[in-house]
């Protein structure tokens, strides 16, 4: 009898022979993907060891479904190389929903090339390709992958460079290099690829609840510098039924995608005279753009906030004694020259609040101090991620900041919450968790303060959190380089997340500033100061308020609040009539005078997606009333016009969402 090892599973002792591995512990459990072994991810081939805790991974875990979507990524460059043998391999990781891998090839990849790759990538799946772990020196590695220069330069940055460049982990990280290959039911290699792992035992799990879904040009490294290579996005699953969920979820959010909607609605547009990421507002978006802007003014008044304006240029001094040029200057756009001195559009606002602050002295008693303005940043960000009102170049921030002491900086952090989370309610936005962003103690040179200060700081910043009720989700290494910080994650109408508002302990820039206050003692202390950004910037909450409701706002915030349809045009003079006394109660109003007729313009009121049409006809006009029509379809007859403004007037003034 061969000796025996014990491990433990699901909480108990078992027995088993040496050098089994995770997968026999599994055995006929399709649903396996990994194993964790010892609270690391295992391939079900690694050998257990006396004492190792083993646990079984699926596809229904996060982790799981990464491995899966990682081993149907090799599978995809596989098939690449398969038919074009030339194709040079970069870097193919798991991403959220999805994997993507990126190649060098002579000719971008079309639709029907993606058709073609999945019929080969079917067949390497059906063939049930086993996924074998090889260990390699760095040596052998660079001399295997000779033809593979990305690869070879991957394993000549590993450790160092490569941790900043995504997805390279996943094929470097590490001390020990690995290669998996694709190992057929003969034992021949079919393929392989430098690679950490894990992966499913074999190619016949990842089934058919996969998809190519597009293809697109991608640098190297994200370097503009460097080559620039093919793309191929996909997704998988751990079912078909997985699979068709997330297509819907994909054709929902594209019904509702705000670049589409902006333009139907006429409410912005993407000139390509003006440059990527440089949107403008047309008259209803600029409605729509103010309203938010006045609401969030008068909010922040009634918080104690003192709004103030600044310019969008500075000298570069100020952004190095601020200490943002050293960490920001590759985001932020060239600098231009004035008689020999170098000026930059301003990416943040808080540099030029410190002067404020800075301009007299301060004394406790103005403690809290807080300062609000809606400021234009301008940030490079690179042409492949701009995308619509959510990703910009040129944007306006809803930014404050509070200058506290520092043992008032618990309690303004939880008002600054407490503001937000009520903020974005007002809004719609009722779904939240938090996400506490930490320093990364592996790349000190990142940041700048002592371990004592984010330490403090951090602490602060949790249990203010943790006694918000909401869940807390970690995320090391996101904090801004002066300090921690708190972001608001808000759920829309179909369940994605976004990042909204953040608040920021800072404990260095009033440190670089030399920022002071008379203490009550008499002696000159040091603030503390607390970022905070409700809206993130305007540009992108009108982005996400657009996806979030489908385009039909609510009526407070609807650019128009009522359309009026005349059945035929000799009403038109009753109805002009009706929307001056509601313009007169403040609601906006239009009236389509178009030469359409009346079941065109009907069609043309549900596009526009205004939350109230009011009709009138004979029998409207002699009895001073209209009839309403609602985004729903039904209708409401016979409605006097006092009652009709009432009725409107009590939506809007309740931020009802109708």
């Amino acid at each position: 009898m061969s000796a025996q090892i014990t491990v433990h599973l699901a909480g108990s002792e078992r027995a088993v022979p040496q050098q089994s591995t995770a997968g026999d512990l599994f055995a006929g459990d399709r649903a396996v993907l990994v194993a964790r072994v010892n609270g690391r991810l295992r391939d079900l081939a690694h050998v257990l060891a006396d004492g190792d805790i083993v646990e079984p991974v699926t596809a229904q875990e996060p982790e799981g479904l990464e491995v899966l979507r990682h081993s149907t990524a090799h599978v995809l460059a596989q098939a690449v190389q398969e038919l074009d043998p030339q194709a040079k391999l970069g870097i193919g990781p798991p991403i959220r929903d999805g994997f993507y891998y990126d190649f060098d090839v002579e000719v971008p990849f079309n639709p029907e090339d993606l058709k073609a790759l999945d019929k080969v990538m079917q067949r390497i799946i059906n063939e049930g390709q086993t996924f074998v772990r090889r260990e390699v020196s760095d040596a052998e590695a660079l001399d295997e992958l000779a033809g593979e220069p990305y690869k070879c330069e991957l394993i000549g940055i590993k450790g160092g460079a490569a941790d900043d460049v995504e997805g390279a982990a996943g094929e470097v990280g590490g001390a020990q290099l690995t290669i998996y290959d694709n190992v057929r039911k003969d034992g021949t290699r079919a393929w392989g690829d430098l690679c950490r792992g894990p992966h499913v035992p074999s190619t016949k799990v990842i089934g058919n609840a996969y998809k190519l879904m597009r293809s697109a040009a991608a640098y190297w490294r994200g370097s503009e510098k460097n080559p620039q290579l093919q793309r191929i996005y996909g997704t998988a699953w751990g079912s078909k039924e997985e699979l068709r969920a997330y297509l819907d979820r994909l054709a929902e959010a594209e019904r509702r995608d705000h670049r589409r909607l902006g333009i139907e609605l006429d409410l912005y547009s993407f000139p390509d005279e003006l440059g990527a990421g440089l949107p403008i507002f047309h008259p209803k978006g600029g409605v729509l753009k103010r309203v938010m802007e006045d609401y969030a003014r008068e909010r922040h008044l009634q918080e104690g906030f003192s709004y103030v304006g600044t310019p969008h240029v500075s000298r570069e001094g100020l952004f190095h004694t601020s200490g943002h040029l050293p960490y920001y200057e590759d985001t932020m756009f060239p600098a231009m020259d004035e008689d020999g001195q170098r000026y930059f559009l301003k990416a943040m606002n808080c540099p030029m609040h410190n002067l404020i602050y800075r301009s007299r002295q301060r004394s406790y008693r103005e403690l809290p101090l807080r300062l609000f303005e809606f400021g234009h940043v301008y940030r490079y960000e690179k042409s492949g991620v701009i995308h619509g009102l959510t990703r910009v170049r040129g944007l306006e921030m809803d930014d404050s900041h509070s200058y506290v002491a520092r043992e008032q900086a618990p309690q303004e952090i939880k008002h600054l919450l407490d503001f937000v989370l009520g903020l974005l309610r007002d809004f719609g936005l009722t779904d939240f968790y938090l996400e506490l962003s930490t320093r990364d103690d592996k790349k000190p040179e990142k940041f700048i303060g002592s371990d004592d200060q984010w330490a403090e700081a951090t602490a602060i910043l949790e249990q203010v959190a943790s006694e918000s009720g909401l869940e807390l989700v970690p995320d090391p290494g996101g904090a801004a380089f002066y300090g921690p910080k708190i972001s608001v994650q808000a759920r829309d109408a179909i369940g994605r997340t976004w990042q909204m508002s953040t608040i920021q302990y800072d404990f260095n820039q009033p440190a670089r500033f030399e920022l002071e206050y008379s203490a009550a003692d008499g002696s000159r202390q040091q603030p503390v100061m607390i970022h905070s950004a409700k809206f993130g910037s305007i540009e992108r909450f009108i982005g996400v308020l657009i996806e979030h409701y489908a385009g039909a706002l609510p009526p407070w915030l609807s650019p128009v609040q009522v359309l009026a349809l005349p059945v035929a045009e000799e009403f038109e003079p009753y109805l002009r009539e009706v929307l001056e006394q509601m313009a007169g109660a403040g609601i906006r109003v239009e009236l389509d005078s178009s030469d359409d007729r009346f079941p065109k313009k009907i069609r043309n009121a549900s596009k526009a997606k205004v939350p109230f049409v009011v009709i009138a006809g004979a029998q409207d006009r002699d009895t001073g009333a209209v009839s309403f029509r609602y985004r729903d379809g039904t209708q409401e007859n016979g409605v006097p016009v006092a009652a009709a403004i009432e009725k409107i007037r009590a939506a809007i003034d309740a931020k009802a969402q109708v």
